[in-house]
């Protein structure tokens, strides 16, 4: 019996003795065990294989790879998509730089689809779409295909066609193609943005490009093919832009003039010039000078008239310049 009573107390000693062990062990387990992740492969974030240099975590015994770290692209990020576009409404202050920024785009992509010819003339209460992709539109011309307006734009034809949804090689003249990473010549973003000339003469604009009233004959108008901007007799004259002088003269209306010829079937015309300081055939770079404000020819005062030619058509320069 008395056996029997102390086997009794001896069980209940090491029950009470391995519970206590079990809340001390429930309570501090890592001052008991040394935990570390086992090393295997492709159990990295995104599947990556484990095989890189090991990297602890300070205070801890973990150990990291550099590939485990590594996340991989999405592939709704990856895949080529059809082209969407979601609006926006034009708020006070907003300028195509700045949009593209704010929607993670390029300018071109911006003008291209919106159809913009003069960025500077963004008003607020615009709408404009936003497309998921940067490209530009290309409007397929007579005679072309899908496979020269690809190597045009160094471009993938699968993708051209995923993303416009055709379902076959061939394309319809007149047809707009949305070409996926597609830039704009960088002159014609130039002019889109108004950057491409600068101010040949800082002064005040005294007659702007269009119809006036005749300075010479009363009671008449006439079209006024560039821009009149004020400055004293002797203020040097700048090239707008680069480019090669095509021509210096005397004519009875512009009196001492220089043209310029530039590049994207651009042409310059200064006239009225006290002084012409260049040659024909002479390259000048953007900002030479090129001649002096005069009061020469048919003018009313001292000033510059500034012509804009493209392709042999005058356009509005102050469209044009910064």
């Amino acid at each position: 019996m008395i056996q029997l009573q102390q086997t009794n107390q001896i069980n209940t000693y090491i029950f009470r003795l391995a519970a206590a062990l079990c809340l001390v062990l429930l309570i501090n387990p890592g001052q008991y065990f040394n935990h570390k992740k086992p090393h295997t492969e492709g159990s990295g974030i995104g599947g990556g294989y484990l095989a890189e240099e090991l990297i602890s975590e300070e205070g801890s015994d973990v150990l990291l790879t550099t590939a485990s770290l590594a996340v991989s692209e999405p592939e709704t990020i990856t895949k080529t998509r059809i082209l969407l576009c979601d609006s926006y409404m034009v708020q006070s202050g907003d300028n195509i730089s700045t949009l593209a920024t704010n929607f993670g785009l390029n300018q071109d992509t911006l003008i291209s689809v919106n159809k913009i010819t003069y960025s500077r003339g963004l008003q607020a209460g615009k709408p404009l779409k936003i497309p998921n992709q940067d490209g530009i539109f290309h409007t397929v011309k007579n005679g072309e295909n899908l496979s020269a307006i690809a190597e045009k734009y160094k471009a993938n034809i699968e993708i051209i066609k995923t993303v416009n949804e055709l379902f076959s090689d061939k394309v319809v003249t007149g047809t707009e193609l949305f070409i996926p990473g597609a830039r704009l010549d960088w002159s014609k973003l130039q002019e889109i943005n108004g950057d491409l000339f600068i101010w040949p003469v800082n002064g005040a604009i005294t007659s702007y490009y269009g119809w006036r009233r005749d300075p010479f004959n009363r009671g008449h108008r006439q079209f006024h093919s560039g821009l009149d901007i004020k400055g004293s007799t002797g203020t040097p004259v700048r090239a707008a832009m680069s480019g090669r002088v095509s021509a210096v003269g005397y004519d009875n209306v512009f009196g001492n003039y220089v043209i310029i010829s530039h590049h994207s079937g651009y042409r310059t015309l200064y006239g009225h010039m006290h002084v012409i300081r260049t040659r024909t055939g002479a390259y000048v770079a953007q900002g030479e000078r090129i001649g002096d404000v005069g009061n020469t020819g048919q003018s009313t005062g001292s000033h510059l008239h500034f012509t804009v030619y493209k392709n042999g058509a005058t356009v509005n320069p102050r469209a044009l310049l910064r």
